[in-house]
């Protein structure tokens, strides 16, 4: 059975300049306003469709991400909010994506679900579960057939694990010895299942190593444990040894989605994990290390507060698409090659 109390929050030396250590921490502070926006946005009705915040998890894409390097493919899940502005895509282009702009970066016919960025190499967010592993197979597969030395980090939920595709994509890519980074965000809930409801094997890693896949485990709330852990597996894929398997144990403080009841998990568990949160902690840790200032933090937070009020000027002064656009860029019988 998963225990799903919380451990004892992150604590112990951050192994980083103060320079990298605040960029980590103002990307994680970047994505909590923006997901808060964003959430206050859906409820005036500005964002429609389905959105899955980020709030609890932001430890997980910066860390993450930062132990890639710019010519590194990302595979993403739907919710990816942060993992889009970590990569390098401009807030207010989330924003206006997330409004159906034009000016959004997949043009607003994208939306929340769907964002997308040839420039940074961010292949997608993907709608389905699990739908992003096959896809990071593919790219895999080129950059080994095109002798490119490129990793692709492939994002997907503990709830992506009971897909076929799941089971099917670590199978190819440990076949074919392919330089993808299969990170599991394990947030213990898939929608609305605890994990230990929908699972018979509860360790992910088993999973994994049943593949023969080498397979690490990092604590999620822990941007420290998140980047080691991940420039390890990023370390071992670049040099030829083939597909790594990274698990990264985290939590969300809100709901699955803003049409979620939250009807599964007491508010006492959530609350508890709130005292795992990684942006508070770390902040805690470079305070007691001398490399942040109460005075240094409300600055950074203010500079988050006003690239999201900038995103959200953007978006609301965007574009709709006319309707006789609705279907260029679309393949219909008439236009098929």
């Amino acid at each position: 059975m998963i225990d799903h109390h919380a451990a004892p929050p992150p604590a112990g030396p951050v192994p980083w300049d103060k320079d990298f250590a605040l960029r980590l921490l103002a990307d994680m502070v970047r994505i909590r306003r923006m997901e808060e926006k964003s959430a206050e946005m859906y409820g005036a009705g500005k964002i429609r469709g389905f959105l899955h915040l980020y709030i609890g998890e932001e430890a997980t894409a910066v860390g993450a991400l930062h132990a890639l390097s710019p010519e590194d493919n990302i595979v993403a899940t739907y919710r990816e909010h942060g993992h889009a502005l970590v990569r390098g895509l401009d807030m207010a282009a989330i924003m206006a994506e997330m409004y159906g702009k034009r000016e959004g970066c997949a043009h607003g016919r994208g939306g929340s679900m769907h964002l997308f960025d040839r420039a940074t190499r961010l292949f997608g967010g993907n709608a389905i579960v699990g739908g992003g592993l096959p896809l990071a197979v593919g790219l895999g597969l080129a950059a080994k057939m095109q002798n490119e030395n490129r990793v692709t980090a492939c994002f997907f939920g503990d709830g992506a694990v009971a897909e076929g595709a799941f089971h099917e994509s670590l199978n190819l890519a440990a076949l074919w010895k392919l330089p993808v980074l299969f990170c599991c965000e394990n947030n213990l809930y898939g929608m609305g299942t605890a994990i230990e409801r929908s699972e018979s094997q509860t360790d992910l890693c088993v999973k994994a190593a049943s593949y023969n896949m080498p397979a690490l485990r990092a604590d999620g709330m822990d941007i420290v444990a998140v980047h080691k852990t991940t420039q390890d597996a990023v370390t071992r894929a670049r040099a030829g040894q083939g597909p790594m398997f990274v698990e990264y144990q985290t939590y969300r403080f809100r709901a699955h989605s803003m049409f979620d009841a939250e009807l599964y998990r007491q508010k006492a568990e959530v609350e508890e994990w709130k005292t795992r949160g990684p942006i508070h902690t770390f902040s805690a840790r470079l305070k007691a290390e001398g490399k942040l200032t109460e005075a240094e933090f409300l600055a950074m937070d203010a500079a988050a507060n006003a690239e999201v009020d900038a995103a959200v000027a953007f978006a609301e002064a965007g574009t709709w698409e006319p309707v006789e656009d609705l279907l260029r860029e679309v393949m219909t019988p008439e236009n098929a090659p």
